[in-house]
């Protein structure tokens, strides 16, 4: 008998043997549920029911029995939608964080990713130092930020008045791009430390391998480092097309600030003022075309970018 049918009857099992084989066992349902009870339970307290009353509550309307009588709420249908529709400051709101992302996404995408490949260079010293240096804005929360960076705009408050009175930064003209400075100072860090994390798993050895065959610090970002960070990217990305449409704290502290932001500047705000009318039920409408809005956004981006990787 050869080597080779030696090592395909010890491979063989006998029939009684195959039989007498155990049977895979499957994890137990009750630690299953155990585990994924807690997230289920807060998953739906949380994001399903409120949803779910949103979408009821934008589907009624309040009527009254003659001048005097109680409000009393009814099914309306998609007349609170209707309404939506015919809102021009809401989809002027629309259009203007549109334009906002537009500018500001791949400004602060392109200086998260300028930090993160610095931040990776072996040829920097004292990193630790530049790490919490770009880190810290995001620590500082958005509010906190609006009034200081307003103040900094204001020609009266700012201690760089010259500065200030020359270029008007709350200007109507300009105001959209002074809450977009205060945005992206905040969160860069965020999002280099999610590129930079990306970065530190790359193997060493593909390093190894360019250095190897000749390539630079430059060739390397270029070929390897940024392609293959590619994924974070896109998830920062999709974390601020999110952020933009939700876009609320900095112009709303900018209105102290400044005439030209209204109480309608951006959908969010809008929202809220009409909430503060009170008309809850098209604030609730409002909502469910905006999270629509945000989905269809983030999903077209992410599937445009999939077909782009896999070309």
């Amino acid at each position: 008998m050869t080597a080779t049918e030696v090592l395909v009857t010890r491979g063989r099992r006998s029939p009684a043997r195959a039989e007498r084989a155990p049977k895979r066992k499957t994890p137990h349902k009750g630690a299953i549920a155990i585990f994924a009870g807690p997230f289920g339970i807060l998953f739906l307290l949380f994001y399903l029911i409120p949803i779910g009353y949103a979408v009821w509550q934008s589907l009624l309307v309040v009527e009254r029995d003659g001048t005097y009588g109680a409000p009393q709420e009814v099914f309306g249908g998609l007349t609170q939608y209707l309404l939506v529709f015919q809102n021009a400051p809401f989809w002027e709101s629309v259009g203007r964080v549109l334009l906002f992302g537009v500018v500001q996404v791949p400004v602060m995408l392109g200086l998260a990713l300028i930090f993160a490949l610095l931040l990776d260079s072996p040829a920097l010293k004292g990193k630790k130092f530049f790490r919490l240096a770009f880190f810290a804005p995001y620590a500082v929360p958005g509010v906190i930020a609006a009034i200081m960076w307003g103040f900094l705009y204001s020609p009266n408050l700012s201690p760089f008045t010259d500065v200030t009175r020359s270029i008007d930064f709350l200007s109507p003209e300009l105001v959209l791009w002074s809450i977009a400075n205060v945005v992206t100072w905040v969160f860069v860090g965020y999002n280099m430390l999610i590129i930079y994390s990306a970065l530190l798993a790359i193997p060493s050895e593909v390093y190894e391998a360019a250095r190897l065959d000749g390539a630079g610090q430059i060739r390397i970002a270029w070929s390897i480092k940024i392609p293959m960070v590619a994924p974070a990217i896109v998830l920062t990305a999709v974390f601020s097309i999110i952020g933009t449409l939700q876009l609320l704290a900095e112009p709303q502290v900018f209105r102290s600030f400044s005439a030209a932001v209204s109480s309608t500047y951006t959908p969010n705000m809008t929202i809220y003022a009409t909430n503060a009318i009170p008309n809850t039920h098209l604030a609730a409408a409002f909502s469910v075309v905006l999270a629509l809005a945000t989905f269809a956004l983030s999903f077209t981006f992410l599937k445009a970018t999939q077909r782009k990787a896999t070309q």
